[in-house]
Parts: C-alpha cells; sequence; structure tokens
C-alpha cells in the first residue's frame, strides 16, 4: 500500500533532497578547489625551482668567462687545481641527472651546481686586484648567511661557528689561521657525527678506505647519500671534491702571502667565510 504523505512531508522532503543536493556540489567544488590550489602551488613551486637551476647555471657560466678572461697566474694555484676538480665531478653529475633515473627529491643537483658557482666565484674573487672598500669591516664579517642549519645538525656547531666568526678581523694577523682552523673542525664533525666509523662499517662493508685501512671521508659521504637515496654515480665524488676544494683554500690561506703584517683584507676574509657558508649549507641538505 503507497504510503500517503501531505504537503507539508512533499515539502520537507524536498528540501532535504535540495541540501544534499547542495552539500554534495559544495564538496564537489570544494575538491575541484583543492586540487587547482595543488596544482598552482605545484606550478609556483616548479617555476621557482627552474628559475633558481637557470640563476646557477648562469652564474657558473658568468664565473667560468671571467676565470677564463684572466691573465694565466701563480697565484693559488692549488686552490685552482681543486676548483678545476669540483667542475668535472659535477659534469658527471650532470650526466646522472640527465640520465633521467635520480629522482632528486632534495635538489642536490641544483646545490651543487651552486656549489661549483661558489668556487669559481672564490677564485675569482681572490684574484681580484682591486678589493672593495667597506666600512664597519669586523661587523660585516661577523655576519653570516647562515640559518638554522648548523643547529639543527648539532647545537654545538652553531656555537663554534659564533666563534669562529668572531675571530675575522682584517686587523687580526692570525684570523684566517684561526677562522679555517674553526671551519676545518666544523665540516669534520658533521661528517663524524652523522657517519661515525662503526655505522660506516656496517652500513657499506666494502667502504672505500683510508690508506691505513680507516673509514674514508668519501666512505661517509656514501652512506650519508644512501640515507636518502642520492647515492648516485658521482655524487659522493663531487661532495668529496667540493670539501676538498673549501679545505684547499684553508691551505692555501695559510701559506700564500697576504697584507702588510700578514694580515688579509676585508674581501679575501670574506670570500673564505662565503666558501665555507655553501659548503655548510650543502652539507646540510645531504644530512637533514
Amino acid at each position: 500500500m503507497v504510503k500517503r504523505i501531505n504537503t507539508s512531508q512533499l515539502r520537507s522532503q524536498l528540501r532535504q533532497a535540495q541540501s544534499k543536493q547542495r552539500q554534495a556540489i559544495n564538496k564537489y567544488n570544494q575538491a575541484v578547489r583543492n586540487v587547482n590550489q595543488a596544482i598552482n602551488n605545484y606550478n609556483t613551486a616548479a617555476r621557482a625551482h627552474n628559475a633558481k637551476v637557470r640563476t646557477n647555471r648562469q652564474r657558473l657560466a658568468g664565473e667560468l668567462a671571467r676565470l677564463q678572461s684572466r691573465p694565466t697566474t701563480t697565484r693559488y694555484v692549488r686552490y685552482s687545481t681543486s676548483v678545476q676538480s669540483v667542475r668535472t665531478s659535477f659534469h658527471r653529475v650532470e650526466a646522472t641527472a640527465a640520465a633521467g633515473t635520480w629522482a632528486d627529491e632534495r635538489n642536490l643537483l641544483n646545490m651543487a651546481e651552486g656549489e661549483a658557482a661558489n668556487s669559481v666565484e672564490a677564485l675569482n674573487r681572490l684574484l681580484e686586484e682591486s678589493p672593495e672598500a667597506v666600512k664597519d669591516e669586523d661587523s660585516r664579517l661577523e655576519d653570516t648567511g647562515l640559518t638554522n642549519e648548523l643547529t639543527d645538525i648539532d647545537p654545538e656547531l652553531q656555537s663554534r661557528w659564533a666563534g669562529a666568526l668572531f675571530s675575522l678581523s682584517p686587523r687580526n694577523p692570525d684570523a684566517a689561521r684561526h677562522f679555517c682552523t674553526s671551519a676545518r673542525e666544523i665540516l669534520t664533525s658533521i661528517l663524524n657525527g652523522q657517519a661515525p666509523d662503526r655505522v660506516v662499517q656496517q652500513s657499506l662493508p666494502n667502504f672505500p678506505p683510508t690508506p691505513n685501512g680507516g673509514v674514508s671521508r668519501r666512505a661517509k659521504i656514501h652512506y650519508l647519500l644512501a640515507r636518502t637515496g642520492n647515492d648516485v654515480d658521482g655524487m659522493a665524488e663531487f661532495v668529496d671534491a667540493d670539501i676538498d676544494s673549501v679545505i684547499t683554500l684553508f691551505d692555501d690561506f695559510n701559506h700564500g702571502t697576504h697584507g702588510p703584517a700578514g694580515r688579509f683584507d676585508f674581501s679575501q676574509l670574506t670570500v673564505i667565510k662565503r666558501r665555507v657558508e655553501g659548503s655548510i649549507r650543502f652539507l646540510h641538505r645531504i644530512v637533514n
């Protein structure tokens, strides 16, 4: 028997049906908006990434052009050789990325290209004949481009970095030596803290050893890259070459000729500080 309904009940059912329809439409529209927003966010991120990649590529090309336009010199020979090693190893990383088998979710290719540019830029700045004149040099040298990178890894490293920056002063004849010593210890501490020998030996039984059979820096780098699936062809070699280039810069600074009374000028001290900052940012991206 068909159930009879009155006009009021019919209107109520219609309102309920219309309400459900509106809810369904609103839910659908919200889902569409969410998808569109996700697409917009992705496109924005992709444009920013591509622009940054182009910036690093252009910066590297520009710095190389500047370097090639300079006359032959016997200054900073060891660092110049290390810069060439960084460039050569970057080409291998670039070839790996071009093969299309590396996801590179951490954007390491872009950062590696930035480091390659940093290495050449540092050499160009060191070879400049006329250093820039800067007011309030000491306070400028204590400024840093690093934010939370060292604190993320180990808060103690941030304290060491602050001490290294404090030692920088064109009036301090030992500024470069003090800074280089602290910076070298920071780079070493990052690798040793994040890749202890015992852990590397367990994870990589066939690790590249040092001449005396110990765990090499290259082995630690392989381990750190493998943790995130980024131990691709050429990357460990590049990271190792980049760190070696920074350390070579330290050695060239400490054994090279410099200004009056054994002092380095503001421009030279700024170069080495920026080179170290770039290397720390790169390691931070790898280990975190």
